[in-house]
C-alpha cells in the first residue's frame, strides 16, 4: 500500500511508484527563503553560475528574522533582499508580514499534492496541508532556484495517530512535546513522520501547523497531514483554487516497513519542558511553583491566531503578576490584525503584556528582546536549545500559550486548568 509520503514524491519525479531507500529527483512546485538564509547566501552564488532564478511564481520570499531593523547591518541585509526581489522578478515577496512559516501558507501557496522545499529548518510545517515541504540550506537552495529540482531519498514512514480527543486547554504543543519526550529528539531519524487519528482531524489548520512545525524537533524530514474538509476550506479561505484532486492525497497509513505509534489523546495533561531539549518534557503539574521572570508567547509555534485566541482566554480580566514580564509577538500581520479585530490583542494589553515585532525574533535570538544573562523564560516556541533565544546563561521552558498564559497570572509554572478554571 503506498503512503502518502510516497504519493507525494512520486508524482514530483514522474514516476508510477517509489520505494523506500530509492534515491531520485524531484521537481519543485514552490521554493520558500527567508532574509537570513535567503538572498543574501543564495545570490553570490547564482551569480558566480551566471543564472537566475529558473521560475519567478514558484518562489516566495519573507523577511522575518531581521525585522525590525535594528542596525547598518540589518538595515543592509534588509536592503539587499528587496534588490534580489526586484531584479530577479520574484512574484511572492512579504516584507515584514511575519513568519514565513505563517505568512505563505495563510496567502494560500501550499496545497495538497505539491512537492516544496524551504531555507529554514521548521519547513516541515507546510506538511500540514497534504504537501511534502522539508527544509534545506543555501547551497542546496542555490540548486534548486537555478534547476528547479532536487535529489530526495525515499523516507520510511512513521505514523503517529492520536486517538480520542484532546481535553479542554490541551494543544498541539502538548502533543507535541509529549511525543518528544516518548520518542527523543532523533526519533524521526529524517523519515517521514505523519499524523493521524481523530485527536488530529479535530484540530484547526494552524493547530496542525504546530504539529507539522515540531516534526522538525523529532529529526524527521517532513511532517504530514492528510488533507480533509478543514484543510480544504482553509485553502478556500486565503482565496487560493483548491486542486480538484485533493482528495486523492487523504492518505492515512504506514507502509511496509514503517512504524506506527498510538497514543490516547484523552489521556494527554498540559506540557511543559525543561532546558534545555523540548524532549525534557513531563505534565505542567510537576513543574508546579517553578519560578520565572519572563513569559513569551511568540514564534511559528505559538503565536498564530489560535494562540493568541488562547492566551486571551485565559488572562481576560486577570493581570499578570507582579515580577513576571510577558512579551507578545505576533506570528503575522494578517492573525495580529484579526486579534485587534476581534478584541484579543486588547484584552493581552489589558493584562499587561508588552507586544514585539512579527518576525521570528527572541526564538531564533534577534534583536534586542534576546534573553538577557540568568533570565528564566516560559516559551511558546519550538526550541529551547541554549543559548538559542539569547545568553547562555539563560533558561528556557517550553509550553503551549494557555500555560505560558496561565503561569503568568499565577506567577509561578502551573497547569493552565488550575487557573482557567478556577
Amino acid at each position: 500500500m503506498i503512503t502518502l509520503a510516497q504519493k507525494l514524491i512520486s508524482e514530483a519525479c514522474g514516476s508510477s511508484r517509489v520505494t523506500t531507500g530509492e534515491i531520485v529527483v524531484c521537481k519543485v512546485d514552490l521554493a520558500m527563503i527567508h532574509d537570513s538564509g535567503g538572498p543574501r547566501r543564495v545570490k553570490p552564488i547564482l551569480e558566480r553560475l551566471g543564472r537566475d532564478v529558473w521560475q519567478k511564481d514558484r518562489v516566495a520570499v519573507v523577511t522575518d528574522h531581521y525585522v525590525p531593523v535594528e542596525s547598518n547591518e540589518t538595515e543592509a541585509i534588509q536592503k539587499l533582499t528587496r534588490q534580489w526581489v526586484h531584479e530577479q522578478d520574484i512574484k511572492h515577496f512579504y516584507d515584514q508580514q511575519g513568519i514565513c512559516h505563517v505568512v505563505v501558507p495563510e496567502r494560500g501557496h501550499i496545497k495538497p499534492g505539491m512537492f516544496c522545499v524551504g531555507g529554514d529548518s521548521h519547513s516541515p510545517t507546510g506538511g500540514a496541508f497534504g504537501a511534502y515541504m522539508f527544509g534545506i540550506g543555501a547551497t542546496e537552495m542555490a540548486g534548486v532556484l537555478v534547476t528547479g529540482e532536487i535529489w530526495i531519498k525515499v523516507p520510511q514512514t512513521i505514523l503517529i495517530s492520536w486517538q480520542r480527543q484532546l481535553p479542554a486547554y490541551v494543544t498541539a504543543k502538548d502533543m507535541m512535546l509529549a511525543t518528544c519526550r516518548e520518542i527523543g529528539m532523533g526519533g524521526g531519524r529524517y523519515q517521514a513522520i505523519q499524523f493521524a487519528g481523530e485527536a488530529v482531524h479535530n484540530l484547526s489548520m494552524q493547530e496542525r501547523m504546530t504539529l507539522s512545525n515540531m516534526a522538525a524537533e523529532l529529526g524527521a524530514q517532513a511532517g504530514l497531514i492528510a488533507p480533509d474538509e478543514v484543510t480544504a476550506e482553509f485553502i478556500r479561505a486565503t482565496g487560493a483554487v483548491l486542486p480538484a484532486n485533493w482528495k486523492e492525497y487523504a492518505i492515512e497509513t504506514a507502509g511496509e516497513g514503517d512504524e506506527a505509534l498510538y497514543y490516547d489523546a484523552s489521556l494527554l495533561a498540559p506540557q511543559i519542558a525543561a532546558p534545555h531539549s523540548p524532549e525534557n518534557a513531563d505534565n505542567a503539574e510537576a513543574f508546579r511553583n517553578t519560578a520565572f521572570n519572563l513569559a513569551y508567547i511568540g514564534a511559528c509555534t505559538g503565536a498564530k491566531y489560535v494562540d493568541l485566541a488562547a492566551a486571551a482566554s485565559v488572562l481576560k480580566g486577570r493581570k499578570i503578576a507582579s515580577g513576571i514580564t510577558l512579551k507578545v509577538a505576533p506570528a503575522s500581520l494578517k492573525d495580529q490584525n484579526r486579534a485587534e479585530a476581534e478584541g484579543i490583542m486588547q484584552i493581552l494589553e489589558d493584562a499587561g503584556a508588552e507586544f514585539l515585532a512579527n518576525s521570528c525574533g527572541i526564538c531564533a535570538g534577534y534583536g534586542a528582546d534576546r534573553l538577557a544573562e540568568n533570565d528564566v523564560c516560559l516559551s511558546s516556541t519550538a526550541r529551547n536549545f541554549k543559548g538559542r533565544m539569547g545568553a547562555a546563561s539563560s533558561q528556557v521552558y517550553l509550553a503551549s500559550p494557555y500555560t505560558v498564559a496561565a503561569s503568568a497570572v499565577a506567577g509561578t509554572m502551573i497547569d493552565p486548568r488550575e487557573v482557567a478554571e478556577g
